[in-house]
């Protein structure tokens, strides 16, 4: 199992994008969690399938149907600590 976050940009707040994020992470199987950040900006960090991943990452790519995203940060994280599921963080 691989672990990597990722910090997707544009306008990804107020737009259900966690939501989306959680719904897309627990069909692919995906653990971790996902929230806002200050700078308006969502986080992710996912556990997974390499397989799993990659289709993460596609989903992050697009985003949710009210999003716009421009770019998609992504670093690999040793495995740490993850939930069981995948949870929508404040």
């Amino acid at each position: 199992m691989k672990a990597r976050r990722f910090c997707v940009f544009g306008r990804v707040q107020g737009v259900s994008f966690r939501y989306y994020t959680r719904r897309k992470a627990i069909e692919l199987g995906v653990t971790g969690f996902v929230r806002n950040r200050p700078d308006g900006s969502v986080e992710t960090l996912a556990g997974g399938s390499e397989a799993a991943l990659g289709r993460f990452r596609k989903f992050l790519d697009q985003g949710s149907p009210g999003a716009r995203v421009d770019r998609v940060e992504e670093d690999t994280r040793e495995l740490a600590e993850l939930p069981e599921s995948f949870e929508i963080r404040r």
